[in-house]
């Protein structure tokens, strides 16, 4: 089934058809595809996965629901510029900075969980961790007053479902009564921008603006949250992947649980990928989670072997015109929260293991339930 395509780590072939896309599994074709903006264009990148029906639209529009060219979807003259303006914010320096901060609050989570787990709880590391850092880290970047982190990832979870997941009806309109308020939401914290923000509302208009932070406040934590609460199960289960340091774990990690574990292009004009045709409107799914564990990417391609040859030589954040602009955030969250809760993990054992649902692009995994031994 294509919603659960990275379940599956061995690829049938480098390039083949699936449930009416082409699939590209290879790691060299992969960045080939993803760099090509000749042949290929991101414009179906946030396109529903399941086509949303006349009543979830209706809701979607009553709350003036758009998602126009933007960044991640956005092949247009303006994407240069609007990448500029926000790569300014997720510049190296800035990011950086966030270190100090960023390894006080995930001490301050750490110091909470332990404190749990010796009074006997079981302790929910997804919402305890992986849920609070990635949010909190991204409102600071964007000058954003984000206090309820529940009801923002009830929305991001939300619209990760609704735009690739596989819903049916009436479970998009339940969607679409989630998502369309919350993005009516953005729209006014869109109109009292400040920053970078404003510079782009004020350069690009309101729609715009919104749908970039509609994008960013979705994927830009979400993915990271994600990675962390999988990264962490692994964790658990293998401590001594926790004798490496932390940012050779979050290496292998993204290698072998990349977060997002498939995009989409839409070939521009009838061509070939790998030997197979490829004709002009054919969706392409880039399978980003095949790509990593390909053969010759690196020296144990199936293992998690941090610090390993070829360790970073992986697609996580894509590459290209549209790789992703908070790679080194996402980087720097996941290795302070590796450092601080490694003297935790080797004694914990998972309760429940976190299961994914269906989902074309994103890992969707519920709570992550640990306890002490």
């Amino acid at each position: 089934m294509l919603f659960e395509l990275w379940k599956h780590p061995r690829p049938e072939a480098p390039v083949f058809r699936r449930e009416g896309q082409v699939v590209v599994a290879s790691h060299r074709i992969a960045r080939q595809v993803l760099a090509d903006r000749e042949r290929f264009s991101a414009a179906n990148a946030l396109d529903a996965v399941v086509p949303i029906p006349a009543a979830a639209l209706r809701e979607l529009t009553r709350h003036r629901f758009r998602l126009p060219a933007t960044l991640a979807n956005n092949d247009t003259a303006s994407h240069g510029r609007m990448r500029e303006r926000f790569g300014e914010v997720f510049a190296p320096a800035k990011v950086e900075a966030l270190r100090p901060w960023l390894g006080g609050l995930a001490r301050r989570s750490a110091a909470g969980v332990a404190w749990r787990l010796r009074a006997g709880e079981v302790v929910d590391l997804d919402a305890a961790v992986a849920s609070e850092i990635p949010l909190a880290a991204l409102a600071r970047l964007l000058e954003l007053d984000v206090a309820a982190t529940a009801e923002v990832k009830r929305f991001s979870r939300a619209a990760l479902e609704l735009f690739w997941g596989d819903p049916g009806p009436e479970r998009q309109l339940e969607l679409a009564r989630i998502v369309g308020p919350f993005h009516a939401l953005l729209r006014g914290w869109t109109r009292e921008a400040t920053g970078v923000r404003r510079e782009l509302l004020e350069a690009h208009g309101e729609d715009a603006a919104t749908a970039a932070l509609f994008f960013l406040l979705v994927a830009g934590q979400e993915t990271t949250s994600q990675f962390l609460t999988l990264l962490l199960h692994r964790l658990v289960e293998e401590p001594e992947l926790l004798r490496a340091e932390p940012g050779a774990v979050v290496e292998e990690g993204l290698r072998l649980l990349p977060p997002i574990t498939s995009w989409r292009r839409v070939a521009l004009r009838d061509t070939e990928i790998g030997g197979v045709p490829v004709a002009a409107g054919d969706s392409v799914l880039v399978w980003l989670a095949a790509a990593g564990a390909d053969e010759g990417v690196a020296e144990c391609p199936m293992r998690m072997v941090p610090g390993q040859r070829g360790s970073r030589r992986h697609l996580a954040f894509g590459a290209g015109a549209h790789r992703c602009l908070g790679s080194q955030l996402s980087r720097l969250e996941a290795e302070v929260v590796v450092a601080e809760l490694a003297p935790l993990l080797p004694r914990c054992e998972v309760v429940a293991a976190p299961v994914s649902d269906p989902n074309l692009s994103f890992r969707m995994p519920s709570p992550l339930l640990v306890r002490f031994r």
